[in-house]
């Protein structure tokens, strides 16, 4: 802070707010809907599982292929059965599709959820 020579600081100068360099937090589309507020709301629910969130990221580490429940289970070293409610949770949050083939379930990532994520998380 600079201050006129002949001036002192005070409580008010060191605590007053600052005029920020750029806007702060604004949402181009405006405030968001009761809809949209729940859709989001049940994404972030789902990730907030740090399990969730383990086979989730093994998922999209594969890009656009599916992968098996088979394959999920040595991620994190649960057994299937939990990792299929697991996945159920992701599938019914809108991030991942779930296929069957035949006696096994794959699963792919939405891209779409996750951009309206990333937007909606990109606040600046």
């Amino acid at each position: 802070m600079i201050l006129a020579p002949d001036r002192q600081a005070t409580t008010a100068d060191v605590y007053a707010p600052s005029a920020p360099a750029t806007e702060c937090c604004s949402l181009a589309g405006g405030p968001m809907g009761v809809d949209d507020a729940q859709r989001i709301a049940g994404r972030l629910k789902a990730l907030s599982d740090s399990t969730r969130l383990q086979l989730l990221s093994h998922v999209a580490a594969q890009g656009c292929g599916a992968v098996c429940v088979c394959d999920l289970t040595a991620v994190v070293d649960i057994s299937q059965p939990t990792v299929s409610h697991h996945m159920k949770k992701l599938v019914d949050a809108g991030l991942v599709t779930r296929e069957q083939r035949g006696k096994w379930a794959h699963y792919s990532v939405v891209p779409e959820a996750f951009a309206e994520l990333r937007s909606f998380l990109d606040l600046g």
